[in-house]
């Protein structure tokens, strides 16, 4: 559990009062008091996440087959901590177009489906080899056929001798090996930003050489988005 005078005090700027309803607009009240009323309603803000972190950790236990209940409702109490501090940190972009509790539960849902899959990951390698070369139907007809593996031959060689190690990494993890974003990100020490970065300018590179051999580049585009 966060304490709250760990906290920071955080500036909210108010939405327009027509826009909120009187229970978003007592939270937001709470929020602003620098004395022992924010501090319970940051109490109350965490527990309010920490059921929605819980619920969701739950609902995604099919990923963590190993993890036991108390093991789960740890996740779900740091996912729970990592959302509080994220809403605390935005809540001045709260703009009351929704109630402000199912504002803040999206963050509950964010960071709890993080954890479990951080957790699902824990103890497995980022593959840098594609385990399959999903590019060929299996009901295509044989000029398809011939077609699609010319492409995937071409696609292959392009990721070999176009990219970077880095784009290559990137880019076999995320479209072909299916690895989570943000755990990518976390095993390159890197942001999701930067990572979804790598993997737009990896796709550009790999259209504009499937295009210089020859290949529509709307082809490449149905292959890779």
């Amino acid at each position: 559990m966060i304490e709250p005078a760990a906290l920071d005090i955080v500036s909210i700027e108010r939405a327009p009062a027509g826009l909120l309803d009187d229970e978003s607009l007592s939270w937001l009240e709470a929020l602003r008091d620098p004395g022992a009323r924010r501090d319970a309603a940051i109490r109350d803000l965490h527990a309010l996440l920490l059921r929605a972190a819980r619920f969701q950790v739950r609902r995604r236990r099919h990923l963590l087959p190993a993890c036991d209940g108390a093991e789960l409702d740890d996740l779900a109490e740091h996912a729970a901590d990592d959302a509080t501090m994220a809403v605390l940190k935005r809540v001045e972009s709260y703009e009351g177009r929704s109630r402000f509790t199912t504002w803040a539960y999206k963050f509950a849902i964010m960071h709890a489906a993080v954890a479990v899959r951080r957790a699902a990951w824990q103890h497995r390698e980022i593959p840098i080899e594609p385990a399959d070369w999903p590019f060929v139907s299996d009901n295509a007809g044989p000029a398809e056929l011939a077609e699609h593996r010319e492409l995937a031959t071409a696609l292959r060689s392009a990721i070999d001798t176009v990219l970077t190690r880095h784009q290559r990494t990137v880019l076999i993890a995320l479209a072909v090996n299916q690895v989570p974003v943000d755990v990518l990100a976390e095993r390159l020490s890197t942001s999701r930003g930067a990572v979804y970065k790598t993997l737009h300018d990896a796709r550009a590179k790999l259209r504009q050489e499937l295009a210089a051999v020859g290949f529509l580049p709307g082809i490449a585009e149905r292959l890779h988005d």
